[in-house]
């Protein structure tokens, strides 16, 4: 009766769940990619990416991303600024018109406890690739009201401009620099499962 009654429970629990590994879209009226930099190192200049598709796989009861990969259109960044986002589209910056994608690609991820999992992929701006290393946090699953199932994270890291060629810069008459090395990304994901 016992072992009845734990199988009963096992399936209530699991019911709706994707049995294994499931493939994910990214809705993009979902989701944002941001990031934030130090202007003349006593503020923060914010922005985000208006254009980009990708994908996942996620297996619900282990927590676990085996695939996922993001291309993001460089020339739609957004600062709500516009002559700041044309001088980040230009060749001092992301170079868009010569590199007119930005991309990550999962290598792994690991459970840090609980939702929290750490995520290691490659990230290739202005045709740079190098590793990235973010915190993330899986947000939980559920069925939108068209019988979509849809599943959440969010994800934060920091990245070198430098390392990406993004070099340029000015030095202040009271020290410092006009643009901060390090950029801040911070990302949230929706995604839907693939019929």
């Amino acid at each position: 009766m016992k072992k009845l009654l734990m199988l009963i429970t096992a399936a209530a629990l699991s019911a709706g769940m994707p049995a294994a590994a499931a493939d994910y879209r990214v809705d993009k009226d979902h989701t944002s990619i941001g990031f934030s930099v130090k202007h003349m190192v006593i503020s923060n200049v914010k922005g985000y990416f208006k254009d980009y598709s990708g994908g996942f796989s996620f297996d619900e009861k282990t927590k676990t991303l085996s695939k996922a990969d993001l291309t993001i259109k460089a020339a739609t960044i957004n600062s709500e600024v516009a002559d700041r986002d044309a001088d980040l589209r230009s060749e001092r910056f992301l170079n868009a018109e010569k590199f007119p994608n930005i991309t990550f690609a999962l290598k792994k991820s690991e459970l840090l406890g609980g939702d929290a999992m750490r995520v290691v992929g490659n990230l290739t701006i202005r045709g740079v690739t190098k590793e990235v290393v973010l915190e993330g946090e899986y947000l939980g699953s559920a069925k939108d009201p068209k019988g979509n199932r849809r599943v959440g994270f969010t994800a934060a890291g920091k990245i070198k401009r430098g390392d990406f060629g993004l070099k340029w810069n000015q030095l202040l008459e009271t020290g410092g620099v006009l643009v901060g090395e390090e950029v801040k990304i911070l990302i949230e994901v929706e995604g839907v499962l693939k019929p």
